[in-house]
């Protein structure tokens, strides 16, 4: 298949959140006067994942996923703080995180040569956008779609229609969407109609209901995809 158009994940497929996740979070609970250990990880984690979930599913807003989380998951240790606050603490703190998936930046200098390259993604506008400046990725994409400033988020059809109508001589069968979730990215390549490839790096469970296009295990596997593409086509 000639793919000319590569929709990229970001978080966990071209940047190394975990990695990213664990430093602020580190960092953001040292600075309010608490140990982070593994226990308050795991409590953080589950109010996060619930409310993330949410989310997608478009129970809540996203105000109310990064307004609470935090303020959720220290009621739970019988502490009450100020949320937002905190919140804008953490968004800081990951904004300054740039940790790279392996072979990321190799692989989207390349790439960008002889493909239309653009980021889709359920982060946070201004972090995002500071994220891909500081690791060096920017400048590789053409534009960042993300659902705090499209207004919908994946796996929506919603979101994708934004997307489709907003890249220029957009052909459903010229473009590849790449990510590391089943449920946001491949699920909502295969409500788009648009071809898939899953990153599955950690090796996740699969899964008999959703199925990519393609699966890797890591990002080099790309270029056989992708590379077919004559770059006068």
């Amino acid at each position: 298949m000639g793919y000319k158009i590569l929709l990229f994940d970001l978080d966990d497929t071209l940047l190394d959140f975990g990695a990213n996740e664990a430093d602020s979070l580190n960092k953001l609970f040292e600075k309010n006067g608490y140990t982070f250990s593994d226990e308050l990880f795991g409590v953080y984690n589950s109010v996060n994942k619930q409310l993330w979930a949410d989310y997608e599913k478009g129970d809540i807003v996203l105000d109310d996923v990064l307004n609470s989380r935090f303020s959720e998951t220290m009621l739970r240790l019988g502490k009450v703080v100020d949320g937002i606050a905190w919140e804008n603490q953490y968004r800081e703190l990951l904004g300054d995180g740039s940790q790279l998936i392996e072979g990321a930046l190799e692989l989207c200098q390349s790439l960008s040569a002889t493909h239309r390259l653009y980021v889709v993604t359920n982060g946070i506008t201004n972090t995002q956008i500071k994220r891909l400046k500081q690791s060096g990725l920017y400048e590789f994409f053409e534009d960042v779609f993300d659902s705090q400033s499209v207004g919908f988020q994946k796996p929506s059809k919603e979101f994708f229609n934004y997307v489709i109508n907003n890249i220029k001589d957009f052909n459903i069968n010229e473009a590849l969407i790449i990510g590391d979730s089943l449920n946001t990215d491949i699920k909502g390549g295969i409500l788009s109609g648009i071809d898939t490839c899953w990153v599955n790096i950690k090796s996740q469970k699969e899964s008999a209901e959703i199925q990519s296009t393609y699966t890797i295990t890591n990002l080099a596997e790309l270029y056989d995809i992708c590379i077919p593409l004559n770059p006068e086509n």
